[in-house]
């Protein structure tokens, strides 16, 4: 096969998604069928029918050889491993590419030499979980249109722009890689952007708040912020890092209750003031949130979280870390792989 650089590549970061992977590959087909092409399926070593359903398309497929090596991070830097194009789309296997998207993205990084990556809009296709409405309702700035400090959700990256920063994904991250990648990127002078333009349809977990709160908990999503702390030790984002993810100061407040509700546990003379203080403590964030929220449940969902979070902020600070640039071990198919052209 011809080593010759293709327009773009998509990437498909996908785990057990038999359930989506045939309309996100069949978008993914379409969206670059008049600019020339490749698709790529990033596999997590999925246990289920993805791999098999993906084997019947005209793609790239490139699988984890080891489970052990899942996490968010390693599937964008696996199908860069093997991608081969000017640009690179990555996106998750529960999405659905908009046609069209492609060229206004590609467009507007032929037109501004300064961006490294454009994004558009996410449209959330299930709104039953709580996560994702309470997503909506905070309205984040990285998801609203212009300069972006990064661009969570997918986006089309310029290669050179990549090759600049050593590696695309972090593969030691179980959350926070595309703001691991963004601040590498902005730190040497690049910007990113978000347009105003239908990206993709999301099809997110329907998994009710707190199971899937448990469920990030076992596959150590919970640990990234403090993965991407260890990650930035040293480097020249350390401080974009520190003072921009707001979580690290949040979990830093509810490290310090801990602290605070063990001081007085240990420490205090327990008079009848101190229980009225130990309580007040105990109680006080709950009462706040389920106020704030309006909700009972949604309160309880908060702290709750933050807990769970912040526990895994010292997990994942204190575990060990590979070379970000160092290969991933992989199975790759490559029968069925068609690249297209451009017309």
């Amino acid at each position: 096969m011809s080593s010759k650089k293709i327009a773009v590549s998509v990437v498909i970061k996908a785990l057990n998604e038999e359930d989506n992977i045939a309309r996100t590959i069949e978008s993914a087909l379409r969206s670059i069928k008049n600019i020339g092409g490749e698709v790529i399926l990033a596999d997590s070593y999925s246990i289920d029918r993805t791999v098999e359903i993906a084997s019947r398309y005209p793609i790239k497929i490139v699988k984890l050889s080891c489970p052990e090596d899942r996490c968010c991070g390693v599937g964008g830097q696996l199908g860069y491993q093997v991608a081969r194009g000017e640009f690179i789309w990555i996106v998750d296997g529960d999405m659905e590419l908009v046609e069209g998207f492609i060229e206004v993205a590609i467009s507007c990084l032929l037109k501004e030499p300064n961006l490294a990556g454009v994004g558009g809009r996410i449209v959330e296709k299930n709104l039953e979980s709580l996560e994702y409405r309470a997503r909506l309702l905070r309205a984040p700035e990285h998801l609203q249109a212009g300069i972006v400090d990064r661009l969570d959700g997918g986006a089309v990256y310029r290669r050179i722009a990549i090759e600049m920063v050593s590696y695309f994904t972090n593969k030691n991250l179980h959350a926070y890689e595309e703001y691991e990648l963004a601040v590498r990127l902005r730190s040497c002078g690049w910007f990113l952007k978000r347009i105003p333009n239908d990206a993709v349809f999301h099809f997110g977990h329907k998994t009710e708040a707190f199971a899937l709160l448990l469920s990030r908990w076992r596959n150590k999503y919970a640990y990234g912020i403090g993965e991407l702390l260890r990650s930035a030790i040293g480097k020249p984002h350390f401080r974009l890092v520190v003072r921009e993810i707001n979580e690290l100061h949040l979990y830093g407040i509810v490290v310090f209750w801990w602290i605070v509700m063990f001081s007085l546990f240990v420490f205090g003379i327990f008079t009848e003031q101190t229980k009225i203080v130990m309580l007040i403590v105990l109680l006080l964030p709950f009462l706040i949130m389920i106020l704030k929220k309006n909700s009972i449940i949604s309160g309880l969902y908060s702290v709750v979280s933050w807990n769970v979070y912040a526990v895994g902020l010292l997990r994942g600070f204190f575990k060990r870390q590979r070379s970000p640039s160092e290969k991933i071990g992989c199975v790759f198919l490559e029968s069925c792989c068609v690249i297209t052209e451009k017309n």
